[in-house]
């Protein structure tokens, strides 16, 4: 079955509040688009903070015809302190601060940012000083890196085993 934009975006925002909601996050969606799509609230520290949700289906090759990946699009004026991107075919999440965004994207367009991931191993790309595949992108995925964001303890467990993939020099 083909999803529409809408239901792959809105897929994405209720998997990222189910996974906060593991870690004892609340969050609520936003009733109209401004840049941010939920906001959660951590009982733990007594903060709320803004997230801006990018969801992909599933990768696809880089540039149209190149090795699999993943990428996603932000404006770089993004009202959102954070941005959590979203791979719906593996259910990951990765969470970073906008901040953290401008300084890992490999892309800049006018007034956006392009951050991809290559999911294909065997990819090379042609810049070597920035991360570029899935598995260097491991610290930010949610489970990981939400005990930073939220000053909580417990990070959430999944069923999906962790994916390391050696390089060859």
């Amino acid at each position: 079955m083909e999803l529409s934009k809408s239901q792959i975006g809105k897929c994405g925002e209720f998997l990222v509040q189910y996974r906060l909601l593991l870690c004892g996050i609340e969050s609520a969606p936003m009733t109209t688009d401004t840049g941010v799509d939920l906001v959660a609230y951590s009982p733990k520290d007594g903060e709320a903070r803004t997230i801006q949700v990018k969801t992909n289906h599933k990768a696809k090759p880089g540039g149209g015809s190149g090795k699999s990946a993943l990428d996603w699009w932000l404006r770089k004026d993004s009202p959102a302190e954070l941005v959590a991107f979203v791979d719906l075919s593996s259910e990951k999440v990765w969470l970073m601060t906008h901040s953290e965004v401008e300084q890992f994207a490999q892309q800049r367009s006018g007034s956006r940012l392009h951050l991809y991931m290559y999911t294909d191993p065997t990819a090379r790309p042609r810049k070597k000083d920035r991360l570029s595949h899935q598995w260097e992108f491991n610290r930010f995925l949610l489970e990981n890196y939400v005990h930073i964001t939220f000053s909580i303890q417990a990070a959430i467990k999944t069923n999906q085993p962790a994916k390391f993939y050696k390089t060859g020099a």
